[in-house]
């Protein structure tokens, strides 16, 4: 498991009981999570004093509690990145820290490039990707069909200090613009893909993981330049194993030429603990750059 282990601004102080408890700088947050099925609590005084919790309702979707009163957003940093916190609906923040194990490796591979990088980000969500790509020096198209996530990632870029860097925000449907980009002849030499489980596009269009990834990433592979840097996949769906990720990879990517592919879940720590949370999936493949 890849563990992101290099936050400072964030932290899991304890977790049982189907819940975490956790840090976004000074704020302290409990969330629901299903993979915490252990009843006890590792620090019981931790939960004393926390400033929300999400409720998770019976019938679905849930609601905050605030025990004190929130800014109504506030900044987080990862090394040089920053990223703006929004409690949401249905328990999110805005940001997942499990992906700066991610981050980390996109930053690496594409400084070790040497050469101009151009990254298309697929379902790109609040831009931790996007900002993470730019800070490393390349230039991003960041897709997603919601505009509302789209102006926050707008939002990390500038608070990271990227605004200047080469950076185009598409709201549009992924599998619809990818189709499009191979009618464009336009390529890029990264493709990251962050897929939801369900979703819809910008006109409704309807994705469901088991039914569209292969497909997805088989579009995906005809706008990789002739020397491309690398194609990632994170997901959270229940039920697949990062090895049916590598298999498509496997299948998929035979036409390019050499690289590794791997595959492997990625986990945050717990404070003061040898406990992990295991938080989603991710297959890569790599070239030998």
């Amino acid at each position: 498991m890849n563990i992101a282990n290099e936050w400072k601004d964030y932290e899991i102080l304890d977790m049982a009981n189907g819940e975490k408890l956790e840090r976004w700088g000074n704020i302290k947050l409990i969330r629901p999570d299903p993979q915490i099925i252990w009843k006890e609590k590792q620090f019981p005084k931790e939960w004393e004093k926390l400033n929300a919790v999400y409720h998770r309702s019976n019938s679905g979707g849930g609601h905050w509690e605030y025990i004190t009163q929130l800014p109504n957003d506030w900044q987080i940093k990862y090394k040089n990145l920053r990223f703006h916190i929004k409690p949401m609906n249905f328990k999110h923040t805005g940001l997942f820290p499990e992906q700066a194990v991610n981050w980390d490796w996109m930053i690496e591979k594409i400084k070790n490039a040497k050469r101009e990088v151009k990254v298309l980000n697929l379902f790109a969500y609040t831009g931790g990707a996007t900002v993470a790509c730019l800070c490393a020096g390349a230039s991003v198209c960041h897709v997603d069909s919601s505009k509302g996530m789209t102006n926050w990632a707008k939002e990390n870029v500038e608070a990271s200090g990227l605004k200047d860097r080469k950076v185009r925000y598409i709201v549009d449907d992924v599998i619809k613009f990818v189709q499009r980009e191979i009618r464009r002849g336009n390529k890029y030499d990264a493709i990251i893909m962050d897929p939801p489980s369900y979703g819809r596009g910008t006109n409704g269009e309807v994705w469901q993981f088991e039914e569209n990834i292969a497909d997805l990433v088989n579009l995906c592979i005809k706008i990789l330049t002739d020397k491309p840097l690398f194609l990632l996949i994170n997901s959270y769906t229940t039920g697949i194993s990062s090895v049916v990720l590598k298999n498509i990879l496997q299948i998929e990517t035979r036409r390019i030429h050499g690289g590794k592919i791997s595959s492997g879940e990625i986990g945050l720590p717990m404070k003061n603990s040898n406990l992990v949370l295991p938080c989603g999936i991710f297959g890569r493949w790599e070239n030998n750059e």
